[in-house]
């Protein structure tokens, strides 16, 4: 893990910082004649109507001397900051606060883009000016997000069998997928209707490979080769990052776990296939998920054939892809970057692209009553994350069962009202960015020393454990999907252990 460490704001506040002065001076930057070059960053902040909102603070880290300088949005929404010193030294990340609200940045400026920074293990997303144009920036703005607001909505697992009351097909979350789901256009390639993805057709055109001659592989792939006569060129297609090579899985299938009315050919049942998403806790490694069943896969599995992700030794397929039009939902982005703290790994890797519905931030919002409110899928969830610990079908009906007074509940919520999580939904929890366990920063310790913390998101997120989806396995149905704390990969687990529940309405 890259090495960070505490610094001192500006203006007398004491705020997480990440390291990474570049070396150079840290003065003011002065033109040829000696006068310094200096910029105003402005913007507004509104929610999603378009209201104004007042009273947000938004601060500017200067990253080459670990300062902040702060400012606090005016009645209209606006806020300015002037007096930022350009051409040397000048990288900057710009992000909002406000207690009760997420947000969600945008930028104007072609200079600036929005990422995710590291500030000693918070992973906060901003506005970033790598290199500060000698000029005053304008529409550096943010849409506030609300309790019961959200950035994407979840798309259902596909299960159509309902194996005990309150599952994954009984409950029926999510957006229902297309009538017809795929197209096959007649060119080598496949649109899924319900993310807007384009996909090769023929799944197993490549022999397997090493995930960097993969990645390699998927952006020099053209028209004219695996059947492509679809006119693309070198550098459009890609290897899938997780959260879009997942959106194929249809829970209620198996060997291959595709819908059945879709329209790939030759999808390689002895090999899982790569996704460019590394695993950030051991780089040397990426996510793969299995289509035999839809397991994601973390390591070999002895006794199963083998199945890897170590990048240089494990050979796995790919199944490229390319960005269509939009869709009926979105995948979300899986929180990687490229940036301070980040790390990509790959041309066109899924840090350097960081491609999907962004994450907010802060993303959750503490309801005050056992809740909190995802501002990324406007889920509700419960706060309490290690009350519910039972076999499946007994943690099931005790999610059924919850209501107000349970679990740290003060919501006024009945029984009936709360569901177990299916596994899109438990999926939608993760961010991919370094920090490992993911359950202990939900647990609000940034650092897997502990040295820092910071507000707690989940009441004792266990970590090392799986913790149940309501989605039964379709190759096994005595066994359920489940999702470990520590990577968020999707893992297939008999339903008589006992496990972990969360609960979401």
């Amino acid at each position: 893990m890259h090495q960070t460490r505490l610094f001192t704001a500006a203006l007398g506040l004491a705020l997480l910082g990440a390291c990474g002065s570049d070396g150079g001076s840290s003065g003011t930057s002065t033109t040829g004649g000696g006068a310094p070059v200096l910029a105003t960053v402005s913007g507004v902040v509104v929610d999603k109507a378009g209201t104004p909102v007042p009273g947000v603070t938004v601060s500017v880290f200067h990253h080459n001397t670990n300062t902040t300088v702060t400012t606090t949005t005016n009645a209209s929404g606006m806020y300015s900051v002037t007096g930022l010193d350009t051409v040397n030294n000048a990288d900057y990340a710009i992000y909002a606060q406000k207690a009760g609200l997420a947000f969600q940045p945008a930028v104007g400026d072609s200079a600036g883009a929005v990422t995710k920074f590291d500030f000693n293990g918070l992973y906060r997303t901003v506005i970033r000016f790598a290199s500060l144009p000698a000029h005053d920036v304008a529409a550096v703005n943010f849409t506030a997000l609300r309790a019961g607001d959200r950035v994407a909505e979840l798309p259902r697992t596909g299960q159509a069998t309902s194996y005990a009351s309150g599952d994954d097909s009984s409950a029926n979350a999510g957006v229902v997928w297309p009538a017809a789901r795929f197209t096959d256009n007649t060119d080598g390639t496949v649109t899924d209707h319900l993310t807007g993805l384009v996909w090769l057709k023929d799944a197993g055109c490549m022999s397997p490979m090493a995930w960097a001659a993969a990645l390699t592989a998927a952006s020099q792939l053209a028209s004219g080769a695996c059947g492509l006569t679809d006119g693309s060129a070198a550098g459009q297609w890609r290897m899938p990052n997780a959260n879009e090579l997942e959106s194929l899985v249809d829970v209620s299938r198996s060997s291959p776990a595709v819908a059945a009315a879709s329209p790939f050919v030759h999808i390689d049942l002895g090999a899982a296939y790569w996704t460019s998403t590394t695993y950030m806790a051991l780089t040397a490694h990426a996510m793969a998920i299995r289509f035999t069943d839809g397991r994601w896969i973390n390591g070999a599995d002895a006794g199963d054939g083998g199945f890897g992700n170590t990048k240089a030794t494990v050979a796995n397929s790919l199944w490229a892809v390319k960005s269509g039009v939009a869709g009926s939902v979105q995948p979300l982005a899986t929180g990687v970057y490229s940036g301070v703290g980040g790390g990509s790994f790959g041309v066109r890797d899924d840090a350097s692209l960081q491609l999907g519905a962004p994450l907010t931030a802060s993303r959750f919002i503490d309801n005050g009553d056992g809740t909190l409110a995802d501002t990324v899928t406007g889920l509700t969830w419960l706060k309490q994350a290690d009350c519910i610990n039972q076999p499946w079908a007994g943690a099931l009906a005790a999610v059924n069962g919850l209501d107000s007074g349970q679990c740290g509940l003060t919501d006024g919520s009945t029984a009936g009202q709360w569901r177990m999580p299916n596994r899109s939904e438990m999926l939608s929890l993760s961010d991919r960015a370094p920090t490992f366990p993911q359950a202990s920063y939900l647990d609000g310790q940034y650092q897997g020393t502990g040295a820092v913390t910071g507000p707690v998101i989940f009441g004792n997120f266990i970590v090392s454990d799986y913790y149940w989806t309501s989605s039964t396995s379709a190759a096994d149905p005595t066994q359920a999907w489940t999702i470990y704390s520590c990577d968020f990969g999707v893992y297939n687990v008999a339903k008589t252990e006992t496990r972990y529940s969360l609960a979401v309405r």
